[in-house]
């Protein structure tokens, strides 16, 4: 059941995104050669304290997998395209890219964004990989409005990743929307036609994630039963924003700095 946000929830939405943009943004300072990841997630956890937030992640525990998940935050490394466990031990490398995704929880509202980062200097390829995503979010978030619909958004991201640029996007995982859950009603897929789909009406908040592969968009779930790997293990990025639908605008939650 989709349920459109108050202009109050909405307001509650604006903080726990600002929350969740700035703890992506702080986590993005520490990102070096030589960082052990268990270091972002005891980053996360320390933040998430010391600004009386909730986490979102830790304890999550969906249907498609059989344990809870254990972090803070998912770190998601080269091949691997989503749910990476920050595991103690696991080294970044120059020329790696390394995918972070943060959800948090603010007076019962869920802040949700992600986002792809170099380490080092990196190949074009997997620099050109990285751009193509992030404007894939924002070429969305364009089509976003009120009165258009749902397969506009989907359009917008498979047009330009696919026709135009040659990658593929992801179809096995989806954005959605989001309140007081971090999954909410309705799916918001990296594909669709235009003009098909449900019509975005004020008061809708979705997170838009595109996943672009460099290869096959076909993937597969590691033995830990989270981390999702791209099958050809070829490199893939994610990015993501919370956005509120209003009567004229669109606004971009999780952003930071605003």
């Amino acid at each position: 059941m989709i349920t459109l946000k108050t202009k109050n929830e909405i307001e509650i939405l604006k903080k726990a995104g600002y929350w969740a943009g700035r703890l992506l943004y702080e986590l993005g300072q520490l990102i070096r050669p030589s960082l052990d990841i268990s270091e972002l997630d005891a980053y996360a956890d320390g933040f998430i304290k010391q600004h009386n937030l909730q986490t979102v992640f830790k304890g999550y525990k969906p249907s498609f997998s059989s344990r809870p998940y254990p972090s803070h935050i998912c770190v998601s490394i080269n091949e691997e395209l989503v749910h990476g466990i920050p595991k103690k031990g696991r080294i970044l490398k120059e020329g790696d890219i390394v995918s972070i995704d943060v959800g948090v929880r603010y007076q019962g509202y869920v802040g949700d964004t992600a986002a792809t980062f170099p380490v080092g200097k990196i190949s074009s390829d997997a620099q050109k990989l990285i751009d193509v995503t992030r404007e894939a979010l924002y070429r969305a978030i364009k089509s976003a409005r009120a009165g258009n619909r749902l397969g506009d958004i989907g359009h917008a991201i498979e047009s330009f990743v696919e026709k135009e640029n040659g990658f593929r996007v992801i179809r096995t995982y989806v954005g959605h929307g989001v309140g007081r859950d971090m999954h909410e009603d309705p799916a918001v897929p990296n594909y669709g036609k235009p003009g098909k789909g449900m019509r975005l009406m004020p008061g809708l908040v979705i997170a838009i994630e595109p996943m672009v592969v460099l290869g096959s968009p076909d993937t597969f779930v590691a033995s830990d039963g989270w981390t999702v790997i791209t099958r050809d293990r070829k490199l893939c990025a994610h990015f993501e924003h919370t956005i509120a639908i209003l009567e004229k605008t669109t606004i971009i939650l999780t952003e930071y700095p605003r």
